[in-house]
């Protein structure tokens, strides 16, 4: 625990038709050795409200609730509007924090004043696999980039402070000093990309991005979306075209264009159509469409 005089940290949280995972995170916070922290969660148009659930288990607990589904990016900005902390601390419902995690986070902030926003390594639940230990650069030519450390056992190998291109937004920390410089997290995406998109803007700023290994949390992965479905390829596929004519130079928008749509696209549509998927064909080229229509 740090010392008396600790900077306030608002934990934000989105829920959407999940209560039961909320309750799971507000129950691990109540461990944290940090204080003093505020705990925000925004009720993302769930099909019921669970505000009496949420407040019965974590009285304390600031709540708002969005009448309709408004997005990741922006539930979380709905979160920052009521927020009164120094430091943001964004993570999914679907995770559970970790007895020292808050207070490693801070002293990384209040240790490097140049830091912009930075991650914990993240563990999926019940396991000792990791899904994300940092992340390796995006590439200009796909458009992908991997999570360093996925799928690999945890050891002393996923140790310590490193910079990293990206934060992920399972679990973020950011000060209000950058976004006050920056801007809140951009609501373009709606879901996928956005803390990637963000992280860009941080590091135009001047600011640095870090992982700090050190500090874990548990992430119950893919709990909202679904491991695999047509609404989490459109905005996958979308949004990847979107972060590229926002984040790359004309070069880069050319070579990607190419493999796109040269290489990426026939063989998923041979794919979903050898499968008889119609519904995957469909979300695919609305994808496309929608990302034309954007105006960066």
């Amino acid at each position: 625990m740090m010392t008396k005089g600790n900077p306030l940290v608002s934990v934000i949280t989105v829920n959407f038709n999940s209560t039961k995972v909320t309750l799971e995170l507000l129950e691990s916070l109540k461990l944290s050795d940090y204080q003093p922290i505020e705990t925000i969660v925004i009720d993302n148009g769930s099909f019921e409200d669970p505000e009496n659930l949420i407040r019965a288990k974590a009285p304390e607990t600031i709540f708002k609730r969005s009448h309709q589904n408004v997005g990741f990016a922006a539930g979380n900005n709905l979160g920052i509007e009521v927020a009164k902390g120094e430091y943001f601390f964004f993570i999914n419902n679907d995770t559970e924090v970790t007895k020292s995690l808050i207070t490693n986070l801070v002293r990384v902030f209040q240790s490097n004043v140049n830091v912009g926003a930075v991650s914990p390594k993240i563990i999926y639940c019940n396991t000792n696999t990791i899904q994300y230990a940092g992340y390796t650069p995006m590439s200009s030519f796909t458009a992908r980039n991997e999570a360093l450390g996925s799928k690999q056992q945890d050891s002393k190998d996923f140790t310590g402070l490193h910079k990293t291109p990206y934060a992920h937004g399972a679990a973020m920390m950011v000060s209000r000093t950058v976004v006050n410089k920056v801007g809140r997290m951009p609501e373009d995406f709606f879901l996928y990309y956005e803390e990637l998109d963000w992280c860009e803007q941080i590091k135009r700023a001047g600011f640095e991005i870090l992982a700090d290994l050190s500090s874990v949390i548990y992430h119950k992965e893919s709990m909202s979306v679904g491991k695999a479905s047509p609404l989490k390829l459109f905005y996958q596929t979308r949004n990847r075209m979107l972060f590229v004519r926002r984040n790359m130079d004309w070069r880069s928008n050319i070579g990607f264009h190419i493999y796109f749509f040269c290489f990426v696209s026939p063989f998923k549509l041979v794919k979903y159509l050898t499968r008889g998927d119609w519904g995957y064909v469909k979300a695919y080229w609305r994808a496309i469409l929608m990302a034309k229509k954007y105006e960066p």
